[in-house]
């Protein structure tokens, strides 16, 4: 039976899934068992205090995220500022965190508390370990070439990371990564109860130390990648001494985002998400796609390749960093086919010092000081990457896409569970994201083998499978 809608959108209207979030396999779910497509930012301020608060980063900028239908932020802790002496945590700092976690989620929007490190540490034009976890062995900090060359040219940085990965004994005699392993155990202490958090992401974007080269390899590199496995199965470990029931979520290393593969994983846990990223390396200081969709799909190709062979959920958590329409575009779009949430890389410029995409070339909201409105927003970035998404599916997506050109958005879902027991019944509810920027006059939506039960003047458009059916069909588009 064909269902038609014909909708005028006001605000933005409340559209939560049931917290806290899990999955199924390769897909989010929430504690109905729907499957969560989420997009959002990272929001990650990587100057003293390091807190996204001091970049004026507060209750507008959640407002104005959800206004524009985005549900997740990533949100950045700097370990620095976590543990400024060995043994000693701030929680003043963490308060701060947690600040902007509730703030965000009293709009609906789920955080992801990520680890956040570049380059180590300062001394090595980066950011992440306080000085006193920083053991190279007495190598010069040279050739100083900054983000992300570095990594390539400096043996004091690639010594860094090996002696970090070895535990390395630090003050009082204490291993550098028991440390900070403990550290992650603080956070997760504090966070245990928190549903507006979605998970831990547990470092970003590792570097192998002083021997790199293989692990450029699709294939991955086991020698290098049993360092990193090791370090995330100590690091599970720690926070599920504290905290059972949020997922945690691990990377690769930096490698991964250029097409090298991984062998880290599969992990003795049920709660776990593989959180990676993608940039392309031709796309250089030319911020162009040419060249780019290969080795884009190559990253896609082996997340994919990782949750069938550990069962690990997927989220893409950094891509973009640049406002080039090609390049976003066809990110997002890819992620689309490929039925994968994302937060792109970022929120704001906020003083970036190690990023491809310098100041505002990366910012959706260029001061967020200021309210995010007018010229303060990258309109025509918005445009591409605020987008109708499936938010909660009552049953498992088998397709969407939204066609930029004639802003025409697409659902197909079973009703089966992505559990693969059961199916849900007609108080299984589907819940479509349906922005305003994309939808100004509204939007009128056909649905087959569904029924649409949200009101006229909805943001977000709400459907059930129609009895008995075994596939639902939604088309929406512009209206007028």
């Amino acid at each position: 039976m064909l269902a038609l809608l014909t909708a005028v959108l006001a605000g933005p209207a409340a559209a939560t899934p049931e917290l806290p979030l899990g999955h199924e396999g390769r897909w989010i779910t929430d504690a109905q068992g729907r499957v969560v497509i989420l997009q959002g930012y990272n929001m990650v301020y990587k100057r003293p205090p390091y807190a996204p608060d001091a970049i004026g980063f507060g209750a507008d900028d959640a407002k104005f995220l959800a206004a524009e239908g985005y549900d997740t932020v990533r949100v950045g802790i700097i370990y620095k500022a976590l543990e400024p002496e060995p043994g000693v945590y701030d929680d003043a700092y963490l308060d701060r965190i947690a600040k902007t976690v509730d703030t965000l989620g009293r709009h609906g929007i789920v955080s992801l508390v990520d680890f956040h490190q570049d380059m180590y540490n300062e001394r090595f034009q980066g950011e992440g370990w306080p000085d006193w976890a920083v053991f190279d062995d007495g190598l010069p900090a040279e050739p100083k070439r900054g983000f992300s060359t570095n990594y390539l040219v400096m043996p004091a940085l690639q010594r860094a990371y090996d002696n970090f990965f070895a535990n390395v004994e630090g003050p009082g005699g204490v291993g550098i990564l028991d440390r900070y392993t403990a550290a992650l155990r603080h956070v997760a202490q504090r966070f245990r109860r928190n549903d507006n958090v979605m998970g831990y992401d547990l470092i970003n974007e590792p570097w192998p130390g002083v021997v790199w080269q293989d692990c450029i390899n699709p294939d991955g590199c086991p020698a290098a990648d049993a360092k990193l496995h090791a370090f995330s199965a100590k690091s599970i470990a720690a926070i599920r001494e504290v905290d059972r029931r949020h997922l945690i979520f691990y990377e690769p290393y930096v490698l991964f985002d250029f097409g090298g593969g991984t062998t880290i994983g599969p992990f003795d846990d049920d709660k776990l998400g593989f959180s990676f990223h993608s940039y392309c390396l031709q796309a250089g200081s030319s911020d162009s796609n040419d060249g780019c969709d290969t080795a884009d799909d190559l990253v896609a190709d082996n997340a994919e390749a990782q949750t069938e062979r550990t069962g690990d959920a997927l989220l893409l958590t950094e891509f973009g960093a640049t406002q080039n329409a090609d390049i976003l575009t066809a990110m997002v779009q890819r992620y689309e086919r490929r039925m994968v949430g994302w937060q792109e890389w970022h929120y704001c410029g906020c003083n970036d010092p190690t990023t491809t995409g310098s100041g505002d070339k990366q910012a959706v909201v260029l001061d967020p000081a200021k309210p995010p409105r007018g010229k303060n927003l990258a309109a025509k970035t918005l445009k591409i990457l605020t987008r109708p998404h499936p938010r909660a599916v009552a049953g498992t997506p088998l397709a969407y896409g939204f066609e930029d050109a004639s802003r025409a958005f697409t659902l197909r879902w079973t009703p089966a569970r992505a559990s693969g027991k059961g199916r849900f019944g007609p108080r299984g509810v589907t819940e479509i994201r349906m922005p305003r920027r994309q939808y100004p006059k509204g939007y009128v939506a056909m649905a087959h083998g569904a029924r649409v039960l949200s009101k006229r003047n909805a943001a977000v458009l709400r459907l059930t499978a129609a009895k008995g059916a075994t596939e639902a069909r939604v088309v929406t588009r512009p209206r007028g």
